[in-house]
């Protein structure tokens, strides 16, 4: 298949799905959306949010998976969403498009204005994100589609959490990826709407400091926080190459499954 210059088609998971991103510019998935992905674990049909879906890496990683998975890509970036559309137009795709459509809407809206965007109360089983993980006092790159994707915002993370609850059904899962230094904001956003929250830190090799905190929690749950052993990305540290569960997870050969 031909594409624009402008563009690039690139298969993940060894070729079980493709994704197509923009080239040179904007944010490129790669293995944090495959980290992300690799949390959710379900059994028989569920329906699955993926906010802040850019391309629609981390949902399409998803069902390409979990055959029983039903996938909303919901970004609010109007260039973003359609290249989410383009990956599910392409052949390649045809095996998944039909349990995965794409919502236009910022996750940031509530009430009425959230539910006339598509995402209604109590509606999905599973939700999961990648927020922008920039701090916004960070050097800001030139590439406005990039700078969207990576800067966040005051109270992101209390917003886009406030709602996953409300789209969530009770007993739901959240799962998101983040930097370690969101860790308090993310426990004070999850508050009472989310209980049992499973942390992982990533470290790149054994020794350094973590780089990303893989986080789970349940709607409703009263279960305390528990720390989990890390994950190391390379085992050899004059290698690149990841560590079998990492290179596992990444590929879409494992889920990193709740205790």
């Amino acid at each position: 298949m031909s594409t624009p210059s402008s563009e690039t088609v690139d298969a993940f998971h060894r070729g079980r799905f493709h994704l197509v991103q923009p080239k040179g510019r904007g944010h490129r998935a790669g293995m944090d959306a495959m980290l992300l992905a690799s949390l959710v674990d379900a059994q028989g049909p569920f329906r699955l949010a993926d906010l802040g879906a850019g391309a629609g890496a981390a949902g399409l990683a998803v069902a390409a998976r979990l055959e029983g998975a039903a996938v909303t890509l919901v970004e609010r970036s109007a260039e973003m969403a359609d290249y989410a559309r383009k990956s599910l137009a392409l052949a390649d795709n045809a095996h998944l498009s039909a349990r995965i459509g794409v919502i236009e809407a910022d996750v940031t809206l509530t009430g009425r204005a959230r539910v006339a965007a598509g995402l209604a109360d109590d509606s999905f089983d599973h939700v999961i994100m990648n927020p922008p993980f920039n701090d916004a006092g960070d050097r800001r790159t030139p590439d406005a589609l990039k700078a969207e994707a990576h800067a966040m915002t005051d109270g992101l993370f209390e917003s886009w959490i406030r709602t996953a609850g409300a789209i969530m059904v009770p007993g739901g899962q959240l799962s998101l990826i983040a930097r370690p230094q969101s860790i308090a904001e993310i426990i004070a956003a999850c508050g009472r709407r989310f209980g049992g929250l499973e942390i992982t830190p990533l470290y790149p090799r054994a020794g350094e400091s973590a780089v990303r905190v893989l986080v789970t929690a349940i709607k409703g749950s009263r279960a305390r926080l528990e720390l989990r052993a890390p994950l190391t990305m390379h085992d050899d540290p004059d290698s690149h190459r990841f560590s079998a569960f990492v290179d596992d997870l990444n590929n879409g050969r494992a889920a990193y499954r709740r205790r």
